[in-house]
């Protein structure tokens, strides 16, 4: 889960990066400013997705004793 714009725009994404779900708080929808909205969604799921990454790169760590495993990427 991740959020821009002060808790604006919540994206929530799973552990093999779909989008679960995304909020936009009614209140920052501005008609005149959809390229400012665009943007908080870019960075909310841009965040969410490198949070979910590091956290599986976490997860794996554990099981591999942190090996360095070529190809993974982590």
């Amino acid at each position: 889960e991740a959020t821009a714009g002060g808790g604006a725009v919540r994206v929530v994404i799973t552990g093999d990066l779909r989008v679960k779900s995304i909020r936009i708080d009614p209140e920052i929808v501005d008609p005149g400013d959809v390229e400012g909205l665009e943007d908080l969604i870019l960075a909310a799921v841009n965040q969410a997705i490198e949070k979910a990454q590091a956290l599986a790169a976490e997860r794996l760590g554990s099981v591999t004793g942190n090996l360095k495993i070529p190809g993974l990427g982590f």
